[in-house]
């Protein structure tokens, strides 16, 4: 991870971090540390809420990127069935099927794809295709992942 990275700007629907406090929290007593605990945050929904730009604009990338390979499953589907009936070309069914799965999976990844391409950042937009955009998301999500299982080790 880059020095860039790490001392990014926090995201307006991502939970602020104590990372500080929880270095200085080692010399409190237990009392006052667990005092801290009842005392922490509850976030609102509307403080945890994705901005409606950046969901609106999430919703379009998933639409192109998981719409369109999933559009031409089923549009593999009604050719192979039309170059049957009218045309009397068979085609083998295992071709088909492989070709429609692939698409149908493809459509599936889009969805991942379209919401980590997007830029989570209100102000910016984002490149066509959001390749930067996705490995800063995807380093974002692995980062959490990771803290997640180590608070829970």
């Amino acid at each position: 991870m880059s020095a860039e990275e790490s001392e990014r700007s926090q995201l307006p629907f991502e939970p602020k971090k104590k990372r500080q406090k929880a270095a200085k929290s080692q010399n409190k007593p237990i009392v006052k540390q667990e005092a801290e605990k009842v005392d922490k945050k509850r976030y609102t929904k509307e403080e945890m809420a994705i901005p409606k730009v950046v969901s609106q604009r999430m919703i379009r990338r998933v639409a192109g990127f998981c719409g369109v390979p999933t559009f031409l499953g089923i549009a593999t589907l009604v050719v192979s069935y039309l170059l049957a009936i009218y045309a009397h070309i068979r085609l083998p069914a295992i071709a088909v099927l492989l070709v429609n799965m692939g698409l149908f999976g493809l459509g599936v990844l889009g969805i991942t794809y379209g919401v980590l391409s997007a830029s989570w950042d209100e102000e910016r937009v984002g490149g066509l295709v959001g390749l930067s955009e996705f490995s800063t998301n995807w380093g974002r999500m692995v980062e959490v992942w990771r803290e997640t299982r180590q608070k829970n080790v």
